[in-house]
């Protein structure tokens, strides 16, 4: 799971909540989040990176691990990083998922599970289906992460390119992030109006 600085995160709420408030939110999403991979069960190991060592501490309380990421900020090459830690302990499997999660549960994780004993490749779509909110390599390596703008084609083709099959796995849980205040709104949230 990565995470952004609690600090730095949700920057495009910046309208509609203070910085206390977008801290607040950050770590309650990373929270639920991570509460619901622990009690999901079907991961031997749950792993936070970030920049943030309030976020990596947060995530030794929930009974995660804690991966610093170090070089200049890139997600797709800090999640390379978590991933080769993984692949030299033996994992057959690997799990990306975000934080900003506010519905996902443990059903949502082993649903995510589930569909990855069928294929090689799982993919939890945000629900404007644009990014990726979850996803699920057997093995590990299967494909390479092309997280950012409209990632969720973009995991499609590189699993089509490498014959890989795919499931795509839509569930409100994994479906709704908070990145826009409409976000904060599906998540039953009222935003208040900026004043003029």
């Amino acid at each position: 799971m990565p995470v952004k600085s609690f600090d730095m995160a949700k920057s495009r709420l910046e309208g509609v909540l203070t910085l206390s408030e977008r801290r607040e939110l950050a770590r309650t999403l990373m929270g639920n989040a991570l509460r619901a991979l622990v009690d999901s069960g079907c991961f031997e190991h749950v792993m936070v990176v970030s920049r943030d060592e309030a976020v990596l501490g947060f995530a030794k309380e929930l009974g995660a691990e804690a991966m610093r990421e170090e070089g200049p900020p890139d997600l797709n090459a800090a999640l390379r990083s978590v991933r080769d830690v993984a692949i030299a302990d033996g994992a057959v499997s690997l799990l990306v998922l975000f934080s900003d999660l506010p519905n996902v549960t443990a059903e949502d994780i082993r649903a995510l599970a589930e569909a990855s004993s069928r294929c090689n490749v799982v993919i939890g779509p945000d629900r404007r289906t644009e990014g990726t909110n979850a996803l699920l390599l057997r093995p590990p390596g299967a494909i390479d992460y092309a997280f950012g703008d409209l990632s969720f084609e973009k995991h499609l083709a590189a699993a089509s390119k490498a014959g890989l099959e795919v499931t795509v796995l839509r569930r409100d849980g994994i479906g709704l992030d908070v990145d826009l205040p409409e976000d904060l709104q599906a998540m039953g949230r009222p935003v208040k109006v900026p004043s003029p």
